[in-house]
């Protein structure tokens, strides 16, 4: 059960990482188009690239989380080869996911909201933006748990 909801959320997180890549991508390749061949740089891409590339970041880290390909992860384990470092790290790392990215993130998240800051160009809430710290530390604490209770199911 745990390994199929596991696989799901790592499908689902994939394509998620694929169109925001793939947006990234193409707004840079617009941005330098514009800038270069148009000689109008366009005014909202850089805003876009920065808002993309901190999606892809937390998104990806924790992607990387539940691949146990983070290097903060798997370097003790297997210099040691002790088992219960891996559930030791996966508490650790469920414990600051939950606390300074799921907690204080959506605390974030929820003062921003408040203060109904827009960013200059795209003109949409910075609270949006905010979301991907508290969204990532969820799936981080979920890849987490699933280290602790199987640690050899996050394995490929």
């Amino acid at each position: 059960m745990l390994n199929s909801i596991k696989s799901k959320i790592d499908q689902v997180l994939r394509v998620v990482l694929i169109v925001l890549m793939a947006l990234l991508l193409l707004d840079v390749v617009w941005q330098v188009f514009s800038r270069y061949v148009l000689s109008d740089p366009s005014s909202f891409t850089d805003e876009l690239a920065r808002y993309l590339l901190i999606w892809v970041a937390f998104l990806g880290a924790a992607f990387l989380t539940g691949k146990r390909l983070h290097i903060a992860i798997d370097m003790l384990s297997k210099k040691l080869g002790i088992s219960q470092i891996d559930r030791l790290v996966g508490l650790v790392t469920a414990i600051f996911a939950l606390t300074v990215m799921v907690i204080g993130g959506s605390r974030l998240v929820a003062i921003i909201l408040d203060l109904n800051q827009l960013s200059p160009s795209l003109r949409v809430p910075i609270g949006y933006v905010y979301l991907a710290l508290p969204i990532s530390g969820l799936l981080i604490v979920f890849y987490s748990v699933v280290q602790i209770i199987h640690p050899k199911m996050t394995e490929d």
